[in-house]
């Protein structure tokens, strides 16, 4: 298994690291390596979160952002 040296880690992000490691009963290492699972495992959606995601933010896209024409020219830009 590899190993990481950090160096010049600012104090106050230390401290809430080690705030963090503390509250979930876990090493520094532990709760840095956990932190970084977080940030770099991909998180799958379902596709009804998907779309859930997408009726929400509908309202706030102008209908006539792209029209009919401009999305066939992007269909037929991408075909060989």
């Amino acid at each position: 298994m590899a190993s990481i040296t950090l160096k010049n880690v600012p104090d106050d992000l230390y401290e809430r690291l080690k705030a963090a490691a503390r509250a979930h009963h876990r090493s520094i290492n532990s709760e840095l390596i956990h932190c970084l699972e977080v940030v770099f495992q991909p998180h799958p959606i379902s596709t009804e979160e998907r779309l859930e995601r997408l009726r929400r933010i509908r309202p706030d896209i102008p209908p006539t952002s792209v029209s009919p024409e401009e999305i066939q020219r992007a269909i037929d830009d991408g075909r060989p």
